[in-house]
């Protein structure tokens, strides 16, 4: 799985109260990548919860 976070991201949170295992938001979100694998399930949930579809998941 890949994790990446497009421009679009407004570092509103939801997706490190979602699963900060892999998302850390400072002035917009960051992926651990490291921490995908294992997560899949919370990544995916985060992306669906992003209120701007910044994450992207392939």
């Amino acid at each position: 799985m890949n994790v990446t976070i497009n421009d679009s991201c407004i570092g509103c949170g939801a997706c490190e109260s979602i699963c900060d295992a892999v998302f850390h938001v400072e002035d917009k979100a960051v992926v651990t990548k490291a921490n995908v694998a294992g997560n899949e399930d919370c990544v995916q949930e985060a992306a669906n919860a992003c209120p701007v579809s910044a994450i992207e998941v392939e």
